[in-house]
């Protein structure tokens, strides 16, 4: 598998009792690691026993050496394409009272002649047949359709491409037919209905409805796979053959970060491995559920996902009633029974 993430950072983790705007607040822990989503998704992938997957992303001149020194310590493989600038930094607060903030800093200016270098990695790196994830956000400079060259670079060469990333990128790739997506439900109500806020922690009666909502639409507008995920509650998924609703167990919550590109360490390989799509969606949840159990941002107990994955529960939804809400049918599935 080959992951890029051309907005490579620095993740500060800082615990503090409660964070209060203006006020002098003192951390009761502080950690510093290699981050970017997609720093995540190899994480959770080589928990899950995954070998031979690839990191490829700006390393900028700033802080780029420290950062691949970083990341060599937790043995990611890293390609790193020269760029002028800082490696940017990512901070997340986490309260006590589990309310978590993320503060993300911007990427490098990035020129046209490092762009072309990049695709040139990318082109040079991909195997053929395995699966591309595009996963982060594009740093300043990038073409706006980025991602949707390298699915169309990874579909040139028979591998399947899983596209992960803000709405603006997110939206350009669509056209290229990614055969995986997976916002989650902010980043998907962002792209198609314009919203600009993004929670943590969803909340709702209609999680359900407004994920399959936005799953079915993105599927329409080209996604072969549409996976909208909703935090704690489950993930949504829309394909050419249906609609379905996931629901996720209760797990305990250390740390909601990263749980989204878990999902991606999860379904990505399944993908690439040719498994059903309800089966991609599962292990994605799983990997994901896992992973918020741990502190570490993509950190997963491989343990824990076969026993994850055997409490989800799937329900397959109908054609849309007049309304356009979708309606559920029959009795929930475990995915153990399916």
């Amino acid at each position: 598998m080959l992951v890029v993430t051309p907005n490579l950072t620095f993740d500060v983790t800082v615990r503090l009792p409660a964070l209060i705007p203006g006020a002098v607040v003192r951390a009761s822990e502080t950690v510093t690691t290699g981050g970017g989503k997609g720093v995540n998704v190899v994480r959770a992938s080589t928990a899950r026993g995954l070998r031979g997957t690839r990191l490829l992303g700006f390393l900028p001149a700033d802080d780029g050496d420290r950062l691949a020194t970083v990341l060599a310590g937790e043995s990611v493989e890293l390609v790193g394409v020269p760029a002028t600038g800082a490696v940017r930094v990512c901070t997340i607060f986490l309260e006590d009272d589990g309310r978590t903030t993320v503060v993300n800093g911007r990427g490098p200016q990035i020129t046209g002649e490092q762009w072309d270098a990049f695709l040139a990695a990318v082109t040079n790196e991909l195997r053929a047949g395995e699966v591309l994830v595009c996963s982060g956000s594009l740093p300043p400079g990038v073409p706006v359709d980025g991602y949707g060259r390298l699915v169309e670079l990874a579909h040139a060469k028979g591998s399947p491409a899983v596209v992960d990333a803000a709405p603006a990128a997110l939206e350009a790739a669509l056209p290229y037919r990614p055969d995986l997506v997976c916002p989650n439900l902010s980043e998907a109500e962002g792209l198609l209905h314009g919203r600009v806020d993004e929670q943590v922690h969803e909340s709702g009666d209609d999680l359900p409805e407004r994920a399959a909502a936005a799953a079915a639409a993105l599927h329409e507008r080209g996604a072969v796979r549409a996976v909208v995920t909703a935090g704690a509650a489950g993930a949504a998924l829309a394909t050419a053959d249906g609609r379905w609703w996931l629901t996720a167990p209760p797990v305990e919550v250390v740390s909601p970060i990263g749980a989204g590109d878990s999902f991606v360490g999860g379904a990505a390989p399944a993908l690439a491995a040719g498994r059903a799509d309800l089966d991609i969606v599962i292990d994605g949840m799983a990997t994901a559920s896992a992973s918020v159990e741990q502190l570490l941002a993509g950190g997963v107990d491989p343990a824990r996902v076969p026993a994850i994955a055997a409490l989800i529960t799937v329900q397959r939804l109908s054609s849309e009633r007049p309304d356009n809400t979708p309606d559920r049918q029959s009795d929930p599935i475990p995915a153990s029974r399916r």
